[in-house]
């Protein structure tokens, strides 16, 4: 296993309920929520690092970069 850091791209949205829900473009189906932004945050870190983690025991490829637009409704703009 390999000590290097990998830095993914998230995208956070806040809910009707006032928590966030987060995503990873580039990990499909990596997605998390939080009560705070620092929550989500903290989850999604967690979720990110269980999908790598199976996806290393699955032998499957760890993917590294997907391009996302950023827009007006995606950048909380």
């Amino acid at each position: 296993m390999s000590d290097t850091r990998l830095r993914y791209t998230v995208l956070m949205e806040q809910n009707e309920d006032r928590g966030y829900t987060v995503t990873v473009p580039s990990l499909p189906g990596c997605v998390s929520e939080g009560s705070t932004w620092e929550e989500a945050l903290a989850h999604i870190e967690e979720a990110t690092a269980g999908y790598i983690e199976i996806a290393r025991k699955l032998g499957k490829p760890i993917p590294v970069k997907v391009s996302v637009p950023v827009n007006a409704g995606n950048a909380g703009i």
